[in-house]
């Protein structure tokens, strides 16, 4: 399974220009030089607006690999799922203007004949779907692009309202928060619909032409064609996502740049002053339950560090990662786009919380690897592989999301027996990860080897039973997953033995707590989630692919985690209460 992939290791003969550089930590300016000097990111943009309004940009690396021209304030990027903060406050103006209630049911609002799916009694509210508590997936089922390159752009309204009307709610309306893609874009959808216009002229309307983004929307104007930054994904440049069926377009359409952002939270922090100023604050108000984890607005999500509450949100489409967040209060706001698919948070929350640790950046051993394969064949390269890691280890990147992007791209590519190879490869580096699997089997389901492709599927659902993905592809193939998952049933006396803090990081714990026979765990800064036990002692999480394992002394006293998540086994100390 695809998942969100670090970029490639690329010598740029690099080009880097830092504008203001004066309230940019030293640790942070090094941080970004060595992500695009190693080729982790190919651009990278940083926007900091301070309590009184000033404004300060950072740029680093280029808009394209091909052209090498340096990125600017002014480039343009794909913003991904940070287009739901602005869909939020879109549902939030009409609220306040009397036009919708967020307790209002979604059948309220749907097109005559469409009808909502309810669970005991009970239906989907406004809210709900703004704040991922509607039951609603992740992704529809009947999502099934032509172009996986540019996924949303056949998307239609009659695939949106198809799956509404055929989905079963797994669960009760509210009782927990799953991450909708879905839920969000189609409240875009909905609030397009009640003002009998598309999303894109609803959020030109209301939020870009009012606050002066002129280089904010969907639909690519002269300008900000000539400014776009082009989307990479493992150092190569891949085709922009364009939304020619604009029907989930809420969920992650908009493209903007950094002064326009900044912009955008100057007014969200209450520094200048604008009509919008009431919608955004409810957007940015906890609509879920009181002292539920996590707290979400409309759109918008909040971490709290100690008493530090920093509103946020991130993006990500196929070659772009983005962060946007600001304190609450107004003391500051940062923005952070990347032409790239390497995530970009914690560069925005260390600004904004430097105890917040930075990704410590390597080289990726995709990159390297790739060169050899390319030029001197698949065993040549799985030679080096096995020869750099036993000699150079320390040099490179070998997480299990590099193999895991090489394999994508050659994959998309059509080269199947190089993708089968390098997936296979990283089964064999990661043979305990379910994710691993997850994409071997997909190479094979595409090579059209059915037998090879049910194996690999039902062995990821067995390491993680969770694996919605590959429960959902086991079931096309014939496959009742339901036989590979054992029910695992642990003492709540033991489970009281795995409650208490453990120290992943200087400054960031890892606190595990009991509800009845339900252990649940938050990390600093994050939201609380459940976590299911694959064995005693070994517990997977639902909504990230990750397993905890607590380990015993002699005295079979509990001492520590492992956090096992993208191919690193993180130990965690437990502190004394």
């Amino acid at each position: 399974m695809l998942k969100k992939l670090t970029s490639a290791f690329v010598f740029l003969g690099i080009l880097i220009s830092c504008q203001a550089q004066t309230n940019l930590s030293d640790d942070t300016n090094k941080n970004i030089v060595l992500r695009i000097e190693n080729g982790t990111n190919t651009g990278i943009v940083v926007g900091i607006i301070e309590s009184n309004g000033a404004t300060n940009f950072h740029s680093y690396g280029v808009k394209s690999l091909k052209t090498k021209e340096a990125v600017d304030k002014n480039s343009v990027f794909e913003i991904g799922s940070i287009s739901k903060a602005f869909t939020g406050i879109l549902l939030a103006d009409m609220v306040l203007k009397n036009k919708m209630k967020l307790d209002d049911p979604l059948q309220k609002h749907l097109p005559e004949g469409i009808i909502a799916p309810t669970r005991n009694g009970e239906t989907i509210k406004l809210v709900h779907l703004a704040n991922h508590t509607s039951s609603l997936p992740r992704m529809p089922s009947n999502f099934s692009p032509a172009n996986m390159a540019n996924p949303f752009a056949d998307y239609s309204e009659k695939q949106l309202y198809d799956f509404l009307e055929s989905y079963e709610l797994t669960r009760e309306i509210s009782s927990q928060y799953e991450y909708s893609n879905y839920a969000m874009g189609l409240t875009g959808h909905i609030l397009a619909f009640k003002n009998n216009m598309t999303y894109g002229q609803l959020l030109t309307k209301v939020i870009t032409k009012p606050l002066g983004l002129e280089d904010t929307g969907i639909t690519l104007t002269p300008t900000m064609k000539k400014n776009l930054a082009m989307g990479h994904s493992g150092g190569v440049e891949v085709e922009s996502w364009t939304w020619e069926e604009p029907t989930l377009a809420g969920a992650g359409a908009i493209r903007s740049n950094a002064v326009d952002m900044l912009e955008f939270l100057a007014v969200n922090m209450g520094i200048k002053k604008n009509d919008l100023y009431p919608a955004m604050q409810l957007a940015h108000k906890n609509s879920g339950k009181e002292e539920k984890e996590p707290i979400v607005g409309l759109g918008w999500h909040t971490m709290v560090f100690d008493d530090t509450e920093i509103v946020w949100h991130n993006g990500g489409t196929g070659g772009y990662r983005t962060f946007a967040g600001f304190i609450k209060g107004g003391d500051k706001g940062v923005v952070v786009l990347s032409n790239s698919n390497t995530g970009v948070d914690d560069i925005g929350i260390h600004i904004l919380h430097p105890e917040s640790p930075l990704n410590e950046i390597k080289p990726s051993i995709a990159t390297k690897i790739q060169k050899v394969i390319d030029e001197e064949g698949v065993e040549a390269g799985l030679k080096a592989y096995s020869g750099l890691k036993k000699n150079r280890a320390s040099k490179f990147d070998f997480g299990e999301n590099e193999l895991n992007r090489l394999g994508y791209r050659y994959l998309r590519g059509k080269e199947m027996e190089k993708a089968l190879a390098v997936f296979k490869l990283n089964t064999e580096a990661y043979p305990n990860s379910s994710n691993v699997y997850d994409s071997y089997g997909e190479a094979f389901k595409e090579n059209g080897d059915k037998e090879k492709a049910i194996e690999n599927y039902s062995k990821s659902v067995e390491l993680n039973p969770a694996n919605q993905n590959a429960i959902e592809i086991l079931k096309e193939l014939g496959v009742n997953a339901a036989d590979l998952i054992e029910e695992i049933i642990v003492d709540e006396k033991v489970l009281e033995t795995y409650v208490g803090k453990y120290e992943l990081a200087p400054n960031f714990i890892l606190t595990v707590s009991r509800d009845g026979t339900q252990l649940k765990t938050q990390a600093t800064g994050q939201s609380e989630f459940p976590v299911f036990p694959k064995s005693e002692n070994v517990f997977y999480l639902k909504v990230v692919e990750a397993q905890l394992t607590f380990n015993k002394n002699e005295e079979g006293v509990v001492e520590s985690v492992t956090l096992h998540q993208g191919g690193q086994e993180i130990p965690g100390k437990k502190l004394p209460e």
